[in-house]
């Protein structure tokens, strides 16, 4: 068996187990539907969203706000769920687009930022540049899917401005573990998919940019269980980004086993020992990594990690992390990116 499954109706168990790796109507739409449906609830009148919610009137009362106003890098994840939720949902991922956008273009063209906005509770948790990655992401996503030419060419441009920024604020040692943050190789983790992402959509971005960033991971020591957290953190990092191509794959196959015997361990699967978003981006890491040989470990891995999200969903329809990054938002929206990953 691989992480146990706890606190949820054996039916539901039941029908995850048997559930193929891809399926037009799987047991967790009925969740990911009720997700996207409070986040498009809540999004601001600017477009955006913040730390628990895009207008004040959202926010729970009883939660400390780390910063008051909408982000960039929540604003970016909560589309990228949206996207993921469906069609329904494109003029909410158009309101959050030119929000970002807007963003992008006003930042200055030296430097790693794309936003004046700092402090938020993700940029404390995951590095103060997290907006760009994650900004990164998305317009990677929708780049070339724009109805005009116009607006294509806007993002391409905004795109191109966030991935120079990344390629020139490279770290020496090929991470962008800069500035701090709790867990910054969740940064590192992003900004590199961000620009393995624009170069699959026909992006300039240089070759040794991308072995800088394969060095770094093949460098650092395989994780232990005893780094709280980290552990995990470090190990989904280093699956998703030594899996990418059947050649990677190849010729990361030991270390990639190594990780695989990890993922098997419940405690380290825990990560920090509580859900936060940081657990729920790892997840991700790990599940794409996975998927992308397929097999039974994806098969185990995906059902196993499908009926621990599910089991954690709030009456309303949302995630919240128990530590570190704790708002609505953003745990929601990873949350629906894990359960949709296929």
């Amino acid at each position: 068996m691989w992480i146990k499954t706890i606190g949820i109706t054996s039916a539901v168990a039941l029908a995850l187990a048997t559930l193929p790796a891809a399926t037009n109507n799987p047991p967790s739409a009925p969740a990911i539907a009720k997700g996207a449906k409070w986040i498009a609830s809540v999004q601001g009148r600017d477009g955006g969203w913040g730390q628990d919610g895009g207008e004040t009137s959202y926010i729970r009362q009883t939660e400390h706000m780390e910063s008051n106003g909408n982000d960039v890098a929540n604003t970016a994840v909560a589309a990228l769920a949206l996207r993921r939720a469906g069609p329904q949902y494109k003029q909410n991922v158009d309101r959050a687009l030119d929000f970002i956008l807007r963003e992008v273009e006003n930042a200055p063209a030296n430097g790693l930022q794309v936003t004046n906005r700092n402090g938020t509770q993700i940029q404390r948790k995951l590095g103060p540049y997290i907006d760009t990655f994650l900004t990164s992401m998305l317009l990677s996503e929708v780049d070339g899917t724009m109805p005009t030419a116009a607006e294509n060419a806007r993002v391409r441009k905004a795109l191109e401005k966030c991935i120079a920024k990344i390629e020139a604020n490279q770290q020496r040692d090929g991470s962008w573990n800069a500035g701090g943050g709790w867990a910054p190789i969740l940064g590192t983790s992003l900004a590199s998919r961000s620009l393995f992402a624009a170069q699959q959509k026909g992006v300039a971005v240089k070759d040794k940019t991308i072995q800088q960033a394969e060095d770094y991971t093949k460098a650092a020591p395989m994780a232990t269980p005893a780094a709280a957290g980290v552990g995990l953190y470090q190990s989904a990092q280093a699956l998703e980004q030594l899996s990418r191509t059947s050649a990677d794959r190849a010729e990361n196959a030991p270390r990639i086993a190594e990780i695989k015997k990890q993922l098997r361990d419940a405690k380290f699967v825990d990560g920090f020992g509580s859900v936060g978003g940081e657990e729920f981006f790892s997840y991700l890491n790990v599940s794409d990594g996975l998927r992308r040989s397929g097999g039974e470990e994806w098969n185990h891995w995906h059902t196993d990690i499908t009926v621990r999200i599910l089991r954690l969903q709030n009456e309303d329809g949302t995630w919240s992390g128990s530590h570190c990054i704790t708002g609505r938002v953003a745990v929601t929206s990873a949350a629906i990116l894990n359960l949709a990953v296929n």
